[in-house]
């Protein structure tokens, strides 16, 4: 899409989430960390407890799943975690000033709307609205790149989600392998997805990665994921529904670290040009003569072999010399070539 905010190399977001403890002076301070770990971006989450959820308590909005957040409705987790919507411009300000690319998550159609008004670059659709095809349609509406995080959804609300970014003229989609568990294990990350994604979806893809630590991160990088996504803190003593599962500054800096060495060294398809060999290649194998040989001497196994360096014939051609005579006397140490032998 002309104008994409998207950086050439691998696209690192630092998610803010909750992780401000309802204190902008927190939310500004985690800017510029994040600044310090040579991260691409800061993405927030833009709603209120009532347009995310109702403030119901009945059994449909307890949270008693097994998660880190059981024993707590759905409203009261968010009026905790929400970011103020009048904190936006602020971050947003610092975040530019700093060289960063601000964006947000936005629930409803209304978020969208405040948020277009703050002229974000891009937009991302968490993995548990990825059903919200309304939503989905709307914000694609804008014009901006779409990611898409599918912690949850299945092959079929994955097109359907597509279908309606398509619908609005949008085709600038990324797709999230997500596993939607806070924290996430390794062993249910399953990043063989990741190619498979790009490959069923016929998208970008990426990570949003809820794991502890930056194996999953990089190694989706090294599978073409082209955006990684990790929820970030500045201290833990700031606390928070996803405190625990965030990941610090200096650990967040080397994770970028590490991504830069992995995509680095994902390079590009490189073979080996016929007839421009490197030089290293000087030390493959090739034919020399073995031993002294006498004129109409046959070569045999211990007269000639394949040894290093690559100076004489190729070794295919081993089974094609032995039994020949040799044409005249040959040192030992010779490279061997076809007019050293003669003709069958």
């Amino acid at each position: 899409m002309t104008g994409s905010p998207f950086p050439e190399h691998v696209f690192v977001i630092a998610e803010l989430s909750a992780n401000h403890g309802q204190r902008l002076e927190n939310a500004i301070a985690a800017v510029r960390s994040v600044k310090e770990t040579g991260a691409d971006a800061i993405k927030i989450q833009t709603y209120t407890p009532d347009t995310i959820t109702l403030d119901c308590d009945n059994e449909h909005f307890q949270i008693k799943q097994g998660t880190i957040w059981d024993g707590t409705t759905l409203h009261k987790l968010y009026q905790e975690a929400y970011t103020p919507w009048e904190w936006h411009k602020a971050i947003k300000d610092e975040a530019e000033r700093l060289g960063l690319i601000f964006f947000s998550t936005p629930f409803d159609c209304t978020s969208v709307d405040f948020l277009e008004a703050l002229d974000v670059p891009l937009y991302k659709i968490a993995s548990f609205e990825i059903n919200d095809i309304p939503l989905i349609e709307y914000a694609a509406s804008k014009g901006k790149p779409m990611i898409m995080s599918i912690g949850v959804a299945t092959p079929s609300e994955i097109h359907d989600a597509i279908a309606a970014c398509h619908r609005v003229g949008n085709h600038d989609i990324t797709l999230l392998k997500c596993t939607s568990a806070y924290p996430a294990s390794l062993a249910d990350a399953n990043l063989r997805t990741i190619p498979d994604i790009a490959k069923t979806f016929q998208v970008k893809t990426g990570l949003s990665d809820h794991t502890l630590g930056s194996v999953a991160a990089v190694g989706a990088v090294a599978l073409g994921g082209c955006v990684i996504e990790k929820h970030f803190i500045q201290d833990r003593s700031i606390g928070g529904p996803d405190a625990s599962f965030s990941m610090l500054p200096d650990d967040f800096k080397e994770m970028v670290r590490q991504i830069r060495q992995m995509e680095l060294a994902m390079g590009r398809v490189d073979y080996m040009e016929e007839g421009k060999a490197p030089s290293g290649a000087h030390f493959k194998r090739s034919l020399f003569v073995a031993a002294d040989v006498i004129a109409g001497e046959s070569f045999t196994v211990v007269n000639v072999r394949s040894v290093r360096p690559n100076v004489g014939l190729a070794p295919k051609y081993l089974a094609d010399v032995l039994g020949r005579k040799a044409r005249c006397h040959i040192k030992a140490g010779t490279p061997f070539s076809w007019d050293l032998c003669d003709p069958y």
